[in-house]
């Protein structure tokens, strides 16, 4: 061991009895439990949803009171303390504007909260737990988790709990038993990409992400959209506007993040006011509750921004020869006099022909009132606080993937060939593959947001568009974005975006066993996590792939998707005993039965403790470093003690 290090760690334990303190300390760790993993995928903006399984642990709070009260409590009666748990303040509310918060209901609710937060509390030690708990509850919460004697127990709670009630602190005594379980029920959270997009609120959802203490997000393509438009990428800021206009989404743009949206109704007003702009008439799956805007007006803002984006990624595609997709700049080959396009020798009539800002000679340039917009959009992007606040932590969280306790974890796929072998990306004149194209990515992505202002820090948010859409995109993952087809043509065949090769051969156990090897992970004990392809499972469809060594958990949470998957999202959970699999149904705001159905997918072969994790891995080298510093007081080669002047 390198003595300088040694005399670093030395500042920090500097006696044999401090340094062997803490050996026991990391070794009582390691031998407990592995706290519980979530895996969440493709929320798309659905914060309300998603709020809700965070609260209620996706239906694992609720089994937990079942298994600790289910034999003394009715089912009524535990499912109202369960949604208690998950909304303390809206139940304490209405019981109080109904009389109902008596001292024997307060009595006998502390008394359930507390035996279901021993039980959520059993794998953490007590200083985990009272980091949790709030500062002025620390003391009576930590000392009625940690009665021993079933003989003093209860004439302990019940003195406890008389002085909490007659001290008048029992409702918010009942709220912080109600946080502290809904905290502890979650040990680790993985969100396994596309945060963004189609639904209402994805910065309430970054706004929760930021208060989880252990959390890691695995980028997805919506993301990587945005994180482009905060980088400063045009097309990506067209794009991420595009799809809010698509959608009636104004409330994340202008009340979540500021983003002043007038600039583009006053253009798009002026530009198309005699246009009814039909095909661009907004699917409104939720309402805006801060800024509802007229919808025939969305509908021409929606237009606007389409025509610029369809520009503006024309000229990037001939910005990048590299990634060969000319083929795809199909404004360009439009026949605006007639308006139509023709596409493998086949001539279509586009559903909208008016263009009053494309000049037919150069039908990828912007105008001068387009540009100006731009500019002034690209502002406010860059200027808006909450905004970059989120991207920096989606960047300080984030990855192209992420391998934790034998599992890997990415959005998209792994880019393959027809024949199942590792499709490469060009990047700067060098071909990359695999894992070391996610690694590059990833490099470049932060980059993109990163760099000061320079031709390289443009050059990677150009990239970050070819993560968005591009052919060999792991986050993508299809041969085609049929933007333009989907908006301009009714023929369905040119709508179909075909699935990389990834999606056939990672139903097979050997290509996934290959894939975890590649990263460094056991081909027989280890998983794959995807999302960003929607299990139908009302067509047959199962999560659970290649013999249990892939899990596709987009189930649905957004709206759009639950028509075609009847269900509403899948949450993966990966507790110290089994691997189980959530399955969600839609939710209604108000309602209390949620509970998902949860179907154990793997049960481990004995119940794993933290030793058996990466941080259990991580103990153990701290504990070998101590040791080392042990040896080293012992054999007089630092004196204890031991200070830098």
């Amino acid at each position: 061991m390198d003595k300088k290090y040694l005399l670093l760690l030395a500042q920090k334990f500097p006696t044999i009895d401090s340094a062997a303190s803490e050996i026991v300390n990391l070794s009582a760790i390691r031998s407990m439990p592995k706290g519980t993993e979530y895996f969440f995928s493709d929320i798309h903006g659905e914060y309300e949803a998603f709020l809700h399984m965070l609260k209620s642990a996706s239906g694992m709070i609720k089994n937990k009171i079942d298994l600790t009260l289910g034999k003394a409590v009715s089912s009524a009666e535990r499912e109202a303390l369960a949604y208690l748990i998950y909304y303390p303040d809206k139940q304490l509310k209405r019981l109080r504007d109904k009389n109902g918060l008596s001292d024997e209901w307060r009595r006998l609710t502390i008394y359930r909260l507390i035996l279901v937060c021993e039980a959520v509390s059993a794998k953490y030690t007590r200083s985990r737990v009272r980091k949790s708990i709030p500062k002025d509850m620390v003391y009576i919460l930590d000392e009625l988790l940690n009665v021993t004697d079933d003989v003093v127990k209860e004439y302990y709670y019940d003195e406890i709990i008389t002085t909490i009630l007659d001290t008048g602190i029992a409702d918010r005594f009942i709220k912080s038993l109600c946080e502290l379980i809904q905290s502890l029920a979650i040990d680790k959270l993985h969100i396994i990409g596309d945060i963004y997009d189609r639904g209402p609120r994805a910065d309430i959802i970054m706004d929760e992400l930021m208060k989880m203490h252990d959390v890691d997000i695995q980028w997805g393509n919506h993301d990587i959209s945005w994180m482009g438009a905060a980088s400063g990428n045009l097309a990506l800021i067209a794009n991420v506007i595009r799809i809010s206009m698509r959608y009636n989404n104004f409330d994340v743009l202008e009340d979540g993040y500021g983003l002043n949206l007038r600039a583009l109704a006053v253009f798009a007003g002026e530009t198309y006011k005699n246009d009814e702009c039909e095909i661009f008439m907004p699917q409104t799956l939720d309402d805006n509750i801060y800024d509802p805007v007229d919808a025939k007006l969305v509908a021409k803002m929606h237009k606007a921004i389409t025509v610029i984006q369809l520009k503006l990624e024309g000229q990037l595609i001939r910005r990048h020869p590299e990634w060969k997709l000319s083929h795809r700049d199909l404004f360009s080959k439009v026949d605006f006099a007639n308006g139509t396009i023709t596409i493998d020798g086949q001539t279509h009539k586009l559903l909208d022909g008016n263009f009053p800002t494309v000049d037919p000679v150069d039908p990828l340039a912007l105008t001068e009132g387009e540009n100006e917009l731009m500019t002034i959009l690209a502002n406010s992007f860059m200027h808006s606080d909450r905004l970059n606040t989120h991207m920096r932590f989606l960047y300080s969280k984030g990855s192209m993937y992420k391998t934790i306790n034998g599992n890997l974890l990415f959005h998209g796929c792994i880019p393959l060939d027809e024949n199942g072998k590792l499709l490469s990306l060009s990047i700067a004149g060098e071909q990359y593959s695999g894992k070391a194209m996610l690694d590059k990515l990833d490099e470049i992505a932060n980059k993109a947001y990163f760099l000061q202002p320079c031709e390289e820090k443009s050059n990677c948010a150009d990239h970050l568009w070819y993560l968005w859409s591009g052919a060999r995109s792991p986050l993508y993952g299809k041969d085609k974005m049929a933007f333009f087809e989907r908006y301009f043509l009714e023929d369905k065949k040119l709508h179909k975006e075909n699935y990389n090769a990834y999606y056939h051969f990672s139903e097979k156990p050997e290509i996934c066993g290959k894939i975890l090897e590649m990263f460094g992970l056991d081909p027989q004990r280890g998983h794959i996590i995807n999302g960003h392809v929607p299990v139908k499972i009302k067509n047959g469809e199962s999560p659970v792939k290649a013999d249990g060594r892939l899990f596709v958990i987009d189930g649905g949470i957004s709206k759009a998707y639950q028509k075609a998957t009847g269900i509403a999202g899948y949450t993966l959970i990966y507790d110290s005993h089994s691997l189980n699999l959530a399955e969600h149904k839609p939710f209604i705001a108000g309602e209390s039965e949620h509970t998902p159905e949860i179907h154990m997918v793997e049960r481990l072969d004995r119940r794993a403790n933290i030793s058996d994790t990466d941080k259990g891995r991580e103990l153990l080298l701290q504990i070998n470093d101590l040791r080392d510093l042990l040896d080293a007081y012992r054999s007089g080669d630092i004196k204890e003690g031991y200070k830098v002047f």
